[in-house]
């Protein structure tokens, strides 16, 4: 059913009205108008920062320490061949405490014991103090790990 019953029909294909002394405004203008209003703006992005969650770093006890003091060792004995190594790390998160843990999968090109830093063929480097954990073939061939 419809509801239009002609009582427009006077002014429905008018143009609309133009004043001499206003300039027309574009249309880019017009449309401004009729955006939504965010009282709030960047609220939304808070929020979100907010809820993303982070983990807390993991502690390793003495004994995980002891086993990855031991990877290290023995990757520093076959560094000259550039051990391939699976290595899980702790990120720090740059906005709110806590951080994410990371695998990264490279060839090790040098441990800079000074600096306390792995540093891969690509150029990757990993912070010492950040590892969790370290695969590789390289502790297939040793028993105690």
């Amino acid at each position: 059913m419809d509801r239009y019953n002609g009582e427009y029909d006077d002014i429905i294909n008018l143009e609309p009205p133009e004043f001499p002394n206003r300039a027309k405004m574009p249309l880019h203008d017009r449309a401004a108008q009729f955006a939504p209003f965010a009282a709030l703006t960047g609220f939304d992005s808070k929020i979100g920062e907010t809820a993303r969650l982070t983990d807390k770093k993991p502690e390793l006890s003495d004994t995980e320490i002891d086993v990855l003091n031991e990877k290290i060792r023995i990757i520093l004995e076959n560094i000259g061949s550039r051990p391939e190594l699976e290595v899980i790390y702790f990120v720090k998160d740059l906005l709110k405490s806590g951080g994410a843990l990371e695998h990264y999968i490279g060839s090790v090109k040098k441990i800079d014991l000074h600096r306390r830093k792995f540093v891969f063929d690509d150029c990757k480097i990993i912070p010492a103090d950040d590892i969790i954990d370290i695969q590789s073939d390289l502790f297939e061939q040793t028993a105690d790990i």
